[in-house]
């Protein structure tokens, strides 16, 4: 609506401001497209600040989102990026400024094609696809090799040259199909499984020439990323050039930078073999020949010593030694036995002499009662009692007449 003012009459800097922001908030949402010329994520923000231009009319506008919304294409997103943005027109008033709140942010073209593979990228490593421990080691020599390749395609001369170049008895099993368009996914996953279900093909090589990004979509799409995830057979990625890195690359259990590096890295070549025989047969002739030679030089220095020339003299040389000993150890035996026969006869004699039996020899007696109790004091009996008198050769019964004090 258009306001009447004169020089007289004129409206102040907040109303002009005011009526400003009531026309724009009536703009609503929009889509814009521009070129990133600034960006602005300060740590710990919450919101993000883009500065969008337009190359044709070097004009520039002021955007704002919050960071969530920039996080989502912060991966393929950067200044010179150009971007289609769903924002709504703001009016500061404060500082009389216009901007945009953006509320969603997409990539244009190839950037926008880059953001949605990098979304099914981080999809399929969280489930684990891409992970190490998956990978299948390759067999050393295959006996034959699965190709998937476009029909008469310079990537399949590439693998089978260089391959048979190596090593002329590899065998290969081709599937042709196509490498890029609307058919290409079905016919290479159908022409990987087929090769998978051979129980004859030992590794399988998709491989493709170099191109642009959308050529090689295809080898990016997700039936065909889990298709090889699936595969018992292991796979080989050898997609465009090195600087192309297609979803294959990463579920594959190997990823060649090229067809002809493929080759190389899945047939072992012929004259490298051969001369690494030669070196390791070289290598065990000169060790089992030093090992011999090292052994005859032992054996010759233990036969050349004395013990094994004349093994007897040793035996001889200890005779008299053990001879003496003998003869020392009885001598010391004899000598030790005497000396414990005259103790012990002296003993027997001391024993004898104090012993009861030689005290009744000498004309002892022992007076016991009836009850054989031996008699020591003249108290113990009385008068009339008989008792047994025991001398050296026997024994008899006396009588006690009288009891003596």
């Amino acid at each position: 609506m258009a306001v009447n003012t004169s020089a007289e009459t004129p409206l102040p800097v907040g109303e002009v401001s005011r009526l400003i922001g009531g026309w724009i908030d009536r703009l609503g949402a929009i889509w814009v497209e521009g070129q990133i010329t600034e960006l602005s994520r300060r740590p710990g923000a919450g919101v993000v600040f883009l500065t969008l231009r337009d190359p044709s009319y070097d004009i520039s506008l002021r955007v704002t989102c919050y960071r969530q919304v920039f996080d989502a294409v912060a991966d393929v997103v950067s200044e010179g990026a150009r971007v289609v943005v769903h924002a709504k027109p703001e009016w500061y008033a404060p500082r009389g400024q216009l901007s945009l709140r953006a509320a969603e942010i997409r990539p244009v073209g190839v950037g926008e094609l880059l953001a949605r593979l990098e979304q099914l990228k981080k999809s399929l490593a969280a489930e684990g696809l891409f992970a190490p421990e998956r990978k299948k080691p390759l067999p050393f020599l295959p006996q034959l090799i699965g190709l998937v390749c476009g029909r008469a395609s310079a990537a399949e001369r590439d693998v089978l040259e260089n391959a048979r170049h190596r090593w002329p008895a590899v065998r290969f099993e081709v599937r042709n199909v196509p490498v890029q368009g609307v058919h290409a996914v079905p016919q290479v996953v159908q022409a990987v499984k087929e090769l998978d279900a051979l129980d004859d093909v030992d590794v399988i090589i998709v491989a493709r020439g170099g191109g642009s990004v959308e050529d090689l979509l295809p080898f990016s799409d997700e039936q065909l990323v889990r298709a090889v995830a699936g595969c018992r057979t292991p796979v080989v990625s050898a997609i465009g050039h090195e600087p192309d890195n297609p979803l294959l690359d990463y579920v594959a259990d190997l990823r060649a930078s090229t067809p002809t590096d493929a080759a190389k890295k899945v047939v072992p070549d012929v004259g490298e073999e051969l001369l690494r025989v030669r070196q390791l047969r070289d290598r065990a002739r000169r060790c089992v020949q030093a090992f011999v030679e090292r052994e005859e030089r032992g054996l010759a220095h233990a036969l050349a010593r004395p013990c094994i020339e004349d093994p007897h003299r040793m035996v001889d040389e200890r005779a008299d030694q053990v001879a003496a000993l003998v003869d020392r150890g009885r001598r010391t035996l004899g000598h030790l036995l005497g000396r414990a026969e005259s103790e012990l006869a002296h003993t027997h004699a001391r024993v004898v002499a104090l012993s009861p039996a030689a005290t009744l020899r000498r004309g002892y007696a022992v007076l016991q009662k009836a009850d054989g109790h031996v008699v020591r004091t003249p108290d113990e009996v009385t008068a009339g009692e008989p008792l047994r008198a025991r001398v050296a050769e026997g024994e008899f019964t006396v009588r006690v007449d009288n009891q003596g004090s």
